[in-house]
């Protein structure tokens, strides 16, 4: 019985990480179209689960970021440059003070 209270009332299945609900949501558009695409994804994006807590949340983010850097154009993507830029020379400048302060204690 359960599954024909699902079949006839499909607003009540929870939803979940497959498809169907994606094309639930896209119903009379143009599968093909890449804006119709487009807020697909922005649709699976909007229903991931959010655990920014945990390593692999956070290197979720890091993918979105990255994401959508290389979907902007222009200013906007030469200020993610700049940024990615800056966490990249912070974190090795931290890396040549740390080696530097090693090799201190250990030959100094």
């Amino acid at each position: 019985m359960s599954s024909a209270r699902a079949a006839d009332f499909p607003d009540d299945r929870p939803r979940d990480r497959s498809e169907d609900w994606v094309d639930d949501e896209l119903i009379g558009l143009d599968p093909d179209d890449p804006e119709t695409r487009a807020f697909a994804e922005h649709l699976d994006r909007l229903q991931r689960p959010q655990a920014n807590f945990t390593v692999e949340g956070s290197l979720a983010g890091v993918s979105d970021f990255a994401d959508s850097a290389n979907r902007a154009g222009g200013l906007r993507r030469l200020i993610a440059v700049v940024v990615v830029g800056l966490i990249l020379l912070g974190v090795g400048v931290s890396a040549w003070y740390y080696l530097g302060a090693l090799l201190t204690v250990l030959f100094g």
